[in-house]
């Protein structure tokens, strides 16, 4: 085709060209067409210790008796084997020396932190006699830069570093033939990653959920049935089930056309949503739309619109009152000061059709129950209240309440805040209020994650233990955070553990770069739950929201009950 629209002669020097650029078009079109392997080949090994091994990947499980994981990795490590080494004994020098058969020859692959002045990792000196293959190859949370080294043996039983002091990782071994090329792989400093976490399914202890899949892809995208008008797609709410039907109420980030993105989060509207299989949505109607309107001061002013922009819908149903209350958050929306979202108000609503069926509403207004004063501490900071979400305890009724950018001082107030999102408790005897906050507010709960917990939804496990599911915190726009959904289990409903992050890519396809708010934690038998989430493609505008499902472990959640119960 390409020859039939060139005016062919019979010119030497034509014919030549031609040929050689066919011979050209044909190469460069192969090289597209060949995919490179760049994983290094693995080789089999036999670890004569006590010491498991571990599948080098995203989220492994690098030391036992610890809770560092990898979090970025060369595509060269992907698929090898590792093993976990025991963290404090390697570190304090009273460990049992590793001992590794091979059947071939082979290169060890190790890990070593780049932290020449601490005693507790083995020095750059000891692998001299090694390659540097990986230079900042690995991140692993907690700790300092890795270089990665590959160190030739020969076949046979081997001690390594039998006379050496130090931590050190050990992500693979490989066959000795074949083609490394050393490389700068620029990961950042693990101790960015601060405090580190646990990641469910990549530590010591069993998973309390294991996940079991999911959609692969969104479950409500951009240009679907009912996002018409949607410039920026979806955040928290909540998702229930009534009989056979789920109900969801997401934040939808509705902006303007032709307008900057920025003000997807300023006009929003509550949308209602529903479906048979949390998979296909039809879109009911909007609940709540908010005005879009910009403030005029800088301060908490009553000449400012308090319901410009409007988000995190959660509706809860109130058996003594046989009719569902819904709670959310309307925002003053700053134009200019950091964050645009400030001084949040907690409004309740009632749904004006009695029963269990009559959660689509319409929704009447009943007040504001929380909101900024002179009970509110400086944690709550710019845009506290930021969330609430009730739940039973007895004969009492607890909230999480929310805030975000503190301040360190009332003289901050009102433009000079730092960085934090947190909750704490509000109580009352009944849905309706007044709910007051626990303890005035003086301390947020800080054992969940000491600075980031952030719309957390509450339900019961079978056992009676409290799980509350929250977003937990992105790796990315200059935070270092689990960016996974995070859960916290309690006892009595007060006092609540550290949280657990579920690895939910490990079993569907990755289809976000930043993972944002759970709505639901729903209970479809067999131990089997559903979880509905919103998440961001930073390369789109449009935020869809996806579906995933969990298995719980009845024996784990059996083992934590008695664990919180010693506490």
């Amino acid at each position: 085709m390409f020859l039939k629209k060139l005016k062919f002669n019979s010119n030497p020097v034509t014919i030549a060209f031609l040929l050689m650029f066919l011979v050209c078009f044909q190469v460069s079109a192969q090289k597209k067409n060949t995919v490179k392997n760049t994983n290094w080949e693995p080789a089999p090994f036999e670890v004569l210790n006590s010491y498991k091994k571990f599948n080098t990947t995203l989220y492994a499980h690098v030391f036992s008796e610890s809770r560092h994981n990898i979090i970025r990795i060369a595509p060269e490590l992907k698929g090898l084997t590792g093993i976990e080494l025991p963290l404090e004994p390697y570190k304090n020098f009273t460990n049992e020396p590793l001992t590794l058969t091979f059947n071939e020859a082979v290169e060890v692959l190790v890990g070593v932190f780049q932290e020449p002045d601490n005693t507790a990792y083995l020095p750059n000196r000891i692998v001299r006699n090694g390659i540097l293959v990986l230079e900042n190859g690995v991140t692993i949370t907690g700790m300092p830069p890795v270089n990665v080294y590959a160190i030739a043996y020969p076949k046979g039983t081997h001690i390594i570093f039998p006379n050496a002091r130090g931590l050190f990782a050990i992500l693979g071994v490989i066959k000795i033939k074949q083609q490394l090329t050393p490389r700068n792989a620029a990961y950042p400093d693990g101790r960015l990653w601060n405090p580190t976490f646990i990641v469910e399914g990549f530590s010591d202890e069993q998973p309390l959920f294991d996940i079991i899949g999911g959609e692969n892809q969104p479950i409500i995208e951009d240009g679907m049935s009912g996002t018409e008008g949607n410039q920026g797609g979806f955040e928290g709410g909540r998702v229930v089930k009534v009989g056979d039907t789920y109900h969801m109420f997401p934040t939808e980030r509705a902006g303007e056309k032709g307008v900057d993105y920025y003000y997807d989060r300023v006009k929003t509207k509550i949308g209602h949503w529903t479906s048979k299989d949390a998979i296909h949505w039809q879109r009911e109607s909007t609940i709540y739309q908010a005005s879009g309107t910009y403030a005029v001061t800088e301060d908490d002013n009553p000449m400012n619109d308090r319901r410009a922009a409007i988000w995190s819908y959660m509706p809860v149903f109130n058996e003594k009152a046989n009719k569902w209350y819904g709670y959310y958050l309307a925002y003053t929306v700053s134009k200019e000061i950091e964050p645009n979202h400030s001084f949040g108000r907690i409004w309740r609503c009632e749904s004006t059709v009695e029963g269990i069926n009559g959660i689509g509403g319409p929704y009447k207004d009943m007040g504001i129950i929380m909101e900024p004063g002179l009970d509110s501490q400086p944690w709550e900071g710019r845009q506290g209240v930021a969330s609430f979400f009730p739940y039973q305890v007895g004969d009492k009724w607890l909230g999480f309440y929310s805030g975000a950018y503190p301040f360190n001082s009332r003289e901050d107030y009102p433009k000079k805040s730092g960085k934090g999102w947190f909750v704490a408790l509000a109580e009352s005897n009944s849905l309706e209020g007044p709910w007051k906050r626990m303890n005035k507010g003086v301390e947020p709960i800080k054992s969940i994650h000491p600075f980031f917990v952030e719309n957390p939804i509450v339900s019961q496990l079978p056992n009676g233990l409290y799980i509350a599911i929250f977003d937990g915190g992105p790796d990315g726009w200059g935070h270092h955070l689990p960016n996974m959904i995070g859960y916290s289990l309690s006892k009595d409903g007060y006092k609540w553990s550290e949280a657990r992050y579920l690895p939910i890519e490990t079993k569907v396809n990755r289809w976000w770069d930043i993972m944002r708010t759970p709505l639901c934690l729903i209970p479809e038998g067999n131990d089997v739950y559903t979880i509905v989430y919103a998440a961001i493609d930073l390369n789109r505008r449009f935020h869809p929201m996806g579906m995933v499902k969990v298995k719980l472990n009845p024996e784990v959640m059996k083992l934590r009950l008695e664990e919180l119960s010693k506490e």
